[in-house]
């Protein structure tokens, strides 16, 4: 369950479009799901979220792209934003056949598939970067903070 989601069962509570057994069941529902998804080779943290904000990050690099899609699927169907960095294109193949409409942003090497579940983030954040060897960094460092719900400006 996502902050989101959080907030609609409560508002509807309030409202009285959701009685109170029905939101009982709802919580019980999501708190008796596990907390975090053991894939054998990686732990995803589905409460990260809820405890920073924002949901897991998958750093891409050192993991096969059959490693960085399973997780990505892991990810997705929690209702959570994806984010993997430090990535290739053939990750990017491997995740679009578990999340059809992910995106892949060359120069940043990462991929993205945006949630309902971030929430909007307060004032602008600029990126500075001094040269060509930095845009990498710079774009990947772009998508994190506007994939977090902020305004990002440019400055290269």
């Amino acid at each position: 369950m996502t902050l989101s989601e959080i907030r609609e069962l409560l508002d509807q509570l309030r409202s009285g479009h959701l009685d109170p057994g029905q939101a009982e069941e709802r919580l019980r529902n999501h708190l008796s799901e596990s907390p975090v998804a053991d894939l054998g080779f990686a732990r995803v943290d589905h409460h990260r979220a809820l405890r920073q904000g924002f949901p897991e990050v998958v750093f891409g690099q050192g993991k096969t792209p059959e490693q960085i899609a399973a997780i990505a699927g892991a990810i997705i169907v929690r209702g959570h934003t994806l984010l993997v960095t430090r990535t290739d294109e053939a990750a990017y193949r491997a995740v679009t056949r578990v999340v059809p409409d992910a995106s892949y942003h060359a120069l940043a090497r990462a991929i993205s598939f945006r949630q309902g579940d971030v929430e909007p983030g307060r004032g602008t954040i600029l990126v500075v970067a001094a040269g060509t060897s930095d845009l990498p960094v710079a774009e990947e460092a772009c998508l994190t903070t506007e994939l977090m719900g902020n305004v990002t400006d440019r400055l290269y």
